[in-house]
């Protein structure tokens, strides 16, 4: 997406060699069709909260095929094979810019439903079954596809609009305030509950078994907020460069800001990396998953 001003400045335009886009794109994508397909087939995984993270790991696919795609069309430009300013290329640059946008929209949508499971999970433990049921959970991941689908094409057809472009930074910030609240909302009452539960007596039944309980779930809100963290670091360069264009377009000093725009893509590329090390990392599931897989073993489920 375009969105670089030609103004006067020292500071020259950092540029990133193409290999290394499509390097980290071709591993991105790999990673994250190993997600998608480990949650799929492995019966294991069938929860609502894997289930949110195979359609965050489909966001981060989309955004590396799209971003892909985008490098080689740039290597057949350059060297005569594309017109860059024909009209069928830049029908197809405005459908790849639909799909990071929808890839985006979808990522921070995906981890707002994941915060929500996770409090329910932590705090309403004995209804979380009647209250996250796997049709409600398919219900929700279609609202997400669609919404996310009809705001990419409206902010990329009219991205020009300074109106979209505020709206689009709105809602990341808005997102990002409502996560953070949410996890250190979840964080601090677990914290109560667990003092609550650790004043019982060591005799009370339930003691031990609601301890292991809210252990694995807090393990598991940790993961979700590891992967936020990655998602704020990646994300939040890009967002600022959106701000200070529209805030100073013609400042020589926010110019030089944005003259790192393609490291800030780096770093958007490389958070769709990232988060499948996450969930290799902290989930003994996928990793057992992952190696059957890999070792073309019979892994779809675990003895």
């Amino acid at each position: 997406m375009s969105t670089t001003t030609v103004n006067q400045t020292d500071c020259p335009e950092v540029k990133v060699p193409l290999p290394l886009f499509f390097t980290i794109g071709v591993v991105s994508l790999a990673e994250n069709l190993l997600v998608v397909v480990s949650v799929l087939l492995n019966r294991n995984l069938h929860s609502p909260m894997f289930c949110f993270i195979c359609s965050l790991a489909a966001f981060n696919t989309m955004a590396s095929l799209t971003k892909t795609w985008e490098t080689l069309m740039i290597v057949f430009a350059n060297v005569g094979q594309l017109e860059k300013k024909g009209s069928s290329e830049m029908n197809l640059d405005d459908v790849m810019d639909s799909l990071l946008c929808m890839s985006f929209v979808g990522s921070i949508s995906s981890f707002l439903a994941i915060a929500v499971d996770r409090y329910i999970t932590i705090f309403h433990a004995l209804r979380y079954h009647n209250i996250m049921t796997m049709r409600r959970t398919k219900t929700i991941l279609g609202v997400i596809w669609i919404t996310c689908g009809v705001s990419a094409v409206l902010m990329v057809r009219f991205f020009q609009s300074k109106f979209i472009m505020i709206c689009f930074v709105a809602f990341f910030v808005v997102s990002l305030a409502m996560i953070c609240f949410l996890y250190f909302y979840m964080f601090m009452l677990a914290r109560i509950h667990a003092r609550k539960i650790a004043a019982l007596p060591s005799s009370s039944g339930g003691k031990f078994g609601r301890q292991r309980w809210r252990g694995s779930s807090m393990r598991g809100a940790l993961t979700l907020t590891i992967l936020f963290g990655a998602f704020v670091v990646c994300w939040t360069p890009f967002f600022l460069h959106l701000i200070l264009l529209m805030v100073c377009p013609m400042n020589p000093y926010c110019e030089c800001y944005r003259s790192l725009f393609q490291l800030h893509v780096v770093l958007m590329v490389s958070h769709a990396a990232i988060d499948p090390a996450i969930y290799a990392f902290r989930s003994a599931e996928l990793r057992h998953t992952f190696r059957k897989m890999l070792l073309c073993s019979d892994w779809k489920q675990r003895s």
